[in-house]
């Protein structure tokens, strides 16, 4: 099983070969994730909603990030993976960023996610300088929902294209490996692609990318809620799962279960 590294995805982008990418938060997910050869394991601050039950990824720390990292490193043998650098983890100043990214390398991850804000170029600049590949995300940036006044297309305007393409192109000079390109019109997300060297990879943001990613629970049908537009469902797991524990429950309480060939003798 030959190993994802970032010069085979720079490879795959020159050659026209598109990219996968999936979130995973724990070691079975990525076990399954890269036996089906998935190139790029993202462990995103998502799991802050999907898994904990926070209202958005805000109040996601570093050590829940790392735990469930760590967890996932374990699950994968070819998967390149890229942890998500929490809200405030980069924020502060360079050597608080190179610390906390390099907790992710520790961890096993070959990569850290930056969202795009202020003070990213040179948080970017910083990390690069520090041996440490970074991939970037630019329009919707969840950790910016605030200012965004919530999780809302962004570049729809020629102004805000324009900043768009420009936040692209200097996170590329800055030294990203990689860009996610969110919620953002198909055609923002084509001139991107063509002007960066670098692999796009798409959620929300057309086919044109180099590559797209998916929120795993999403792809899966877990959430029980209707999946924002640009997602597309593969499968109806929960309920599949709500399916089976109803039957444990009813075969538990008839008797049924245990039977005899569910008992040692």
């Amino acid at each position: 099983m030959e190993k994802v590294t970032i010069p085979k995805l720079l490879q795959k982008k020159r050659a026209g070969q598109k990219i996968t990418m999936l979130t995973a938060y724990d070691f079975l997910t990525a076990q399954i994730l890269d036996e089906v050869e998935i190139d790029i394991l993202l462990v995103g601050d998502s799991l802050g909603m999907l898994l904990l039950g926070y209202e958005n990824t805000l109040p996601v720390s570093m050590e829940e990030m790392l735990h469930h990292t760590g967890a996932v490193c374990r699950g994968r043998r070819r998967a390149l993976v890229v942890g998500d650098m929490p809200f405030a983890s980069f924020h502060v100043s360079d050597e608080e960023t190179i610390r906390n990214a390099a907790r992710f390398i520790k961890t096993g991850a070959e990569a850290v996610k930056l969202e795009f804000c202020g003070c990213a170029i040179r948080r970017v600049k910083s990390l690069v300088e520090a041996g440490i590949s970074v991939m970037g995300h630019v329009g919707l940036t969840p950790q910016l929902v605030h200012q965004m006044g919530g999780f809302r297309v962004q570049g729809r305007s020629e102004e805000q294209a324009q900043k768009l393409i420009e936040d692209a192109k200097a996170m590329e000079e800055a030294g990203v490996f990689s860009l996610v390109l969110e919620g953002i019109p198909p055609q923002v997300a084509e001139t991107i692609t063509k002007t960066v060297s670098i692999p796009t990879i798409g959620i929300g943001a057309g086919a044109v990318c180099d590559g797209q990613v998916l929120v795993i629970c999403d792809l899966l049908g877990l959430t029980g809620k209707k999946p924002p537009k640009f997602v597309k469902q593969y499968a109806g797991i929960r309920e599949e799962i709500r399916k089976a524990t109803q039957r444990f429950k009813q075969e538990v309480e008839t008797g049924q279960f245990p039977g005899p060939e569910h008992t040692y003798h």
